[in-house]
């Protein structure tokens, strides 16, 4: 009987992100509307579409042996699980998710203290009690079940809510009073199903391939050809912390060299680079990366 990883694929808001993702590592995911099952081009893979605020639940009981959620609602759920990696991804940006504790413009709260005896709407109910009890303060927290930036001031004093861009809370009206977390996604496993030589070795590849696509994101390779004496000044235009390879050309006066830097900064290196003397500049994309 052939082995298989029950994986958990985050529905919602990451579902698209993790496909995409998957893609550029060589798996492809197709998702039916009818389906909480979707599929995936490798027989060893077993994928089920679950809600990221209950994936790390799933995860801890064997239900799935794998699955991708945000850090926050790990803790949240005080799941024991195994992480695995660490993902750097999310719907709008390469930046952690920020759990915010938010007041309205005109409320008299200015401090954490000033919430002392009052109610707090917020998803994340364990977290913010955690983050309550850190500054010793006492108040009522309630879970929200949806549109939580709308509840201050009528149904609550305040809320501890998820953002990106803070977009939306200004948009309702709201400043943000502290910071209670920062999040990003974690490749999770169950630590039974870890512990299984095979699946630990398929869980690892899978990882290793998804941090790879994750490292070549806005990276783009940049070849050329210099001539040995202008090698130190082209050299000089590329990023100190980059290692080029530099090769041998049938002519012994010129070098062939070949590097990776930020798609943002070529732009600026490659006018530098061909006053420098190179030339045969080619660029390149990046799909993977490993160390």
């Amino acid at each position: 009987m052939s082995q298989v990883i029950k994986l958990g694929i985050p529905a919602g808001s990451l579902q698209e992100a993790t496909a995409e993702l998957f893609r550029k590592a060589g798996y492809t995911i197709k998702f039916s509307s009818r389906s909480y099952f979707p599929e995936i081009d490798d027989p060893e893979i077993e994928c089920m579409l679950i809600r990221a605020q209950e994936m790390a639940r799933y995860v801890e009981q064997g239900i799935l042996d794998a699955g991708m959620t945000g850090h926050d609602w790990v803790l949240e759920t005080q799941a024991n699980v195994h992480e695995i990696c660490e993902l750097v991804f999310s719907k709008v940006s390469r930046r952690p998710v920020r759990w915010v504790l938010c007041v309205p413009n005109d409320s008299e709260i200015k401090t954490v203290q000033d919430l002392q005896g009052k109610r707090i709407a917020t998803e994340a109910v364990g977290l913010t009690k955690a983050y309550l009890a850190r500054h010793n303060v006492t108040a009522d927290v309630e879970f929200s079940w949806g549109a939580t930036e709308v509840k201050p001031p009528r149904l609550a004093d305040a809320i501890v809510e998820v953002t990106e861009t803070g977009s939306s809370l200004r948009a309702n009206n709201l400043r943000i009073l502290d910071e209670v977390l920062q999040s990003t996604t974690r490749f999770i496993a169950n630590k039974v199903a870890f512990a299984n030589e095979w699946k630990r070795g398929k869980l690892e590849n899978i990882a290793l391939m998804l941090q790879s696509c994750l490292a070549a994101e806005g990276k783009v390779g940049l070849m050329m050809n210099v001539r040995r004496g202008d090698l130190p000044t082209v050299l000089g235009q590329l990023p100190a912390l980059q290692k080029p390879t530099i090769s041998s050309l049938s002519d012994p006066d010129w070098v062939a060299v070949n590097t990776i830097v930020d798609e943002s900064y070529v732009r600026i290196v490659i006018p530098r680079l061909k006053q420098a003397g190179a030339r045969g500049l080619v660029e390149y994309p990046i799909n993977k990366i490993i160390d």
